[in-house]
């Protein structure tokens, strides 16, 4: 029978070497930039760790600070394609909250402060989850070329469509760290260091 062979569960769990770096955090970090701060930290330490991609994310409440869950990817510890740290972190908030829609009537507004533009996974992901604001690093073409990550097709309006919905949208919030930690990556990549993963195949040749 069919449910002998397949699986029926499956876990995300954020890396152990996240308590080291969390044992002295405060649990409500009231300005922006110092929210950002901490998201680098944990981008660049969990690609070295070996855990998954040089991404983080955390979900605090917007206008106190308070830290509600942290997130990063966990694609290769977890071994499942969707681990990015904005779904680790959108779904422990939702955990912790006890709701689906973290938006809901009588909830304070959350926001998710990411070390870049969401790919387009955790674009939709963060459409459907409720937050109320977005914070990034930055935008456009940059983490692309220096690390070859495939982010996929997102228009150019994304952050108009985030807006159309409620979500209000903050950009370049400490950008250059936030590169300097996909520059760094990248060189470790270039002196032969293992490769995090980089899903993008397909045909490469070119159509006559």
């Amino acid at each position: 029978m069919l449910i002998q062979h397949i699986a029926t569960t499956y876990r995300i769990d954020l890396p152990a070497w996240l308590g080291d770096e969390l044992a002295h955090v405060p649990d409500v970090i009231e300005e922006p930039s110092d929210r950002m701060r901490l998201v680098h930290r944990l981008a660049d330490r969990n690609w070295r760790e070996g855990s998954g991609g040089p991404f983080a994310a955390l979900v605090a409440e917007r206008d106190t600070g308070r830290i509600i869950s942290v997130g990063v990817n966990v694609v290769l510890a977890g071994g499942v394609s969707s681990g990015h740290a904005e779904v680790v972190a959108l779904g422990l908030a939702q955990t912790r909250r006890g709701t689906w829609d973290l938006g809901a009537a009588g909830a304070p507004a959350h926001e998710l402060v990411v070390n870049w533009r969401p790919c387009i996974q955790c674009y939709g992901a963060t459409l459907w989850s409720g937050v109320r604001s977005l914070v990034v690093a930055g935008e456009g073409p940059d983490l692309e070329e220096i690390t070859t990550f495939d982010e996929g097709p997102l228009g150019d309006d994304w952050a108009e469509q985030f807006e159309r919905r409620g979500i209000h949208v903050v950009t370049d919030v400490l950008r250059e760290e936030a590169l300097a930690v996909f520059r760094a990556y990248r060189q470790s990549i270039d002196r032969g260091g293992p490769t995090v993963y980089n899903a993008r195949q397909g045909d490469t040749e070119e159509t006559p």
